[in-house]
């Protein structure tokens, strides 16, 4: 059996293609380690199979947008929910959908399948939760309680309760047989991104954009554990398999965190940028990223990580168990009682409707891997196997693993593909699938001269700036004979613009600055409209939108004309923060608006009460002024489209 290098931690195995649009999830299969699933804005779903460059299966149905993929336990069925709220199930055995499941009024955050019964739990953006009986096509219970949208689900290894995570700060747990809520955990300070429940004993951990992880006891229902080290909101956690410890991905590291008492045994440097998924294998700890239409994929050596609060760091023999047993991060709990049964398998069902089957294919990219993954010979010992060698780590010298060339699905065709790759890929032998595949012309490749609607806040250099924007323009000489005064008068254009720009920006901030250290926060915006610079009002915004209470009646009647002009913006870090301060005017103030627009006329002169009857009637008329604008909107793809549609949730009591 082959072994990870012996001075190596960690490694990057792959970056691939995973889409011809932006990818919008990515999830790994937790039993194997090795296989991995992403949705994206092409209303696809994509299985790889890790360190493996070509798509194996291609599942079309969708119509809109896929938010949210799944594996169940044996990694024999996917669940994948899209923006406009249904669910499809597919049987990857036999590369056919079993189930297509409507219900949700929008987009399907989270999902998960129960550990023992053919049952898959859906949250959304419309803030329910759903019970869904695969066999039976239906829904079998709703649990409402949160208020906003529902971020992750998890049923317990013993498949009896079930957690939710929610942007309302919340974690809740259910009682499944009772159909009820049991407890709710509201100690976290932002929206809760990610929840685990302990492999063995009654304890869960949270991750939230509070930036904390937080530890449960699930018998007392009470907080035991809180980690402060992480610098961006925690969006993937797994516990280890003896459940000793906890490993967070972070941006660009690897932390390992014990609990009873709060410590961080670890930190890991791991060049992954934005983790979004994690799993265990050989001893290795897998972790995806995912960037635009790009996912790639990392190695962690566990036997080189400290996972304990006494054992020393370093290479762990090979007949010594990962952690020590007994570490400082366990106590002594109710162990979960799982179902006595020896049959994992889930039972077979019947499939979708013929014109359902028809609209949802399993296009099979890679039938070789296809064939070795999904129907060994051997129906008992499925692939990938459980004892598989783990993935080797690149030589110390060799960079070419960094550099391969990512490999972009069969049927995606992207502007930076050259005429020669083109003829390749059109003299490649035709794919084999479940079903006929029905041609279609592709689309056309956009114009280079194309400008994006919204520019990214991501974007790693200055729109519009090129670099021979700075060189002198040569007409008949050769660069050669330019004079270097000539030169560097061209240069000095630009810069000394730019120069006065940022200048400006700063004195207006400085302006701002003075205002709000002598007077509130009303006359502080006040002062940046009257600016009229909208890049200040943004700064601005991006700071009260930190804490709620700071909004006001009287703020909303100054902020809510300027947020028409953020939401219009090309810019998304505007288009952002208009969303943000619209959703935080809706969830605090629409209901208090409409009800004092809805109150009988107060008998005799009360002088206060008219005057917030007046700012609520001029906050009415700018909500219903927005409202066209964010419906418009909310039928667009991707993260832009998903805002928009929440927003346009919550302005459905304007109508």
């Amino acid at each position: 059996m082959a072994t990870p290098s012996p001075t190596k931690t960690t490694w990057k195995l792959q970056e691939i293609v995973a889409h011809g649009s932006s990818v919008s999830s990515v999830v790994l299969g937790k039993s194997s380690g090795r296989l991995v699933a992403t949705g994206g804005d092409d209303c696809r779903v994509n299985l790889w199979s890790v360190n493996k460059p070509n798509c194996i299966m291609s599942l079309t149905g969708h119509t809109t947008p896929v938010e949210s993929v799944r594996f169940n336990n044996a990694e024999e069925l996917i669940v994948a929910g899209s923006q406009s709220g249904s669910l499809r199930v597919w049987d990857l055995e036999a590369a056919k959908i079993l189930r297509t499941l409507m219900g949700h009024k929008a987009n399907v955050c989270s999902l998960d399948f129960h550990p023992y019964g053919d049952f898959v739990a859906s949250g959304s953006l419309d803030t329910n939760i759903k019970l869904w009986d695969v066999r039976r096509k239906g829904c079998v219970f709703r649990y409402k309680g949160h208020t906003q949208a529902v971020r992750c689900l998890r049923f317990s290894p013993d498949g009896k309760w079930l957690a939710s995570a929610s942007d309302d700060h919340s974690v809740k747990l259910w009682d499944l047989t009772a159909g009820k809520m049991m407890a709710e955990l509201s100690e976290h300070k932002g929206p809760v991104n990610i929840i685990e429940f302990h492999p063995n004993e009654y304890l869960l951990a949270s991750g939230s954009a509070d930036r904390t992880v937080r530890f449960w006891d699930l018998e007392k229902f009470q907080l035991i554990g809180c980690t402060e080290g992480e610098t961006i909101p925690v969006r993937a956690i797994l516990f280890s398999s003896d459940g000793g410890c906890i490993f967070c991905g972070g941006r660009d590291a690897l932390r390992v965190y014990g609990w009873e008492p709060d410590q961080c045994f670890d930190t890991v440097p791991v060049g992954w940028g934005k983790v979004c998924d994690l799993a265990i294998c050989n001893k290795q700890l897998i972790g995806v990223s995912s960037a635009q239409s790009t996912i790639s994929s990392f190695v962690v050596d566990l036997t080189r990580v400290k996972m304990t609060g006494c054992a020393p760091q370093g290479p762990v023999p090979a007949e010594m168990p990962i952690s020590q047993p007994a570490p400082a991060g366990t106590s002594l709990r109710r162990i979960y009682e799982r179902p006595s049964t020896t049959c994992s398998k889930p039972k077979r069902v019947s499939p979708t409707s013929d014109d359902e089957e028809k609209e949802s294919r399993a296009e099979i990219q890679n039938p070789e891997d296809y064939k070795e993954i999904f129907q060994p010979k051997n129906a008992i010992s499925r692939t990938p196997p459980r004892n598989s060698e783990p993935f080797p780590a690149p030589p110390e010298d060799d960079t070419s693993i960094l550099k391969e060339p990512v490999a972009p699905i069969p049927d995606v065709v992207t502007p930076a593909t050259s005429n020669k790759n083109n003829t390749e890929q059109l003299q490649r032998p035709p794919v084999a699938a479940s079903t006929p595949i029905v041609c279609q012309e592709p689309s056309p490749v956009p114009a280079p001269q194309s400008k994006p609607p919204v520019i990214s806040a991501a974007r790693n250099e200055p729109i519009g700036l090129k670099a021979a924007d700075f060189l002198p323009a040569v007409k008949t000489s050769s660069p050669t004979e330019v004079v270097d005064d000539e030169a560097v008068s061209q240069i000095r254009k630009g810069h000394d613009t730019m120069c006065m720009v940022l200048t400006s920006r700063m004195r207006n901030l400085d302006t701002v600055r003075a205002v709000w250290s002598s007077g509130d926060i009303k006359t502080s915006i006040d002062s940046a409209v009257a600016i009229n610079d909208l890049s200040v009002v943004v700064d601005l915004l991006n700071i009260i939108n930190q804490k709620a209470s700071l909004w006001k009646l009287d703020l909303c009647l100054t902020v809510l004309p300027q947020i028409e002009k953020m939401l219009q913006s090309k810019y998304e870090s505007y288009v952002q923060t208009g969303c943000i301060s619209l959703k935080l005017i809706l969830q605090r103030f629409l209901p208090l608006i409409t009800d004092i627009l809805a109150a009988p006329p107060s008998v005799g002169v009360d002088i206060s009460r008219e005057e917030r009857l007046s700012k609520c009637k001029l906050c009415y008329k700018q909500l219903r002024i927005l409202s066209p604008l964010v419906k418009s909107k909310a039928s667009q793809s991707g993260r832009y489209g998903s805002a928009f549609r929440e927003l346009h949730l919550l302005m459905s009591g304007l109508e």
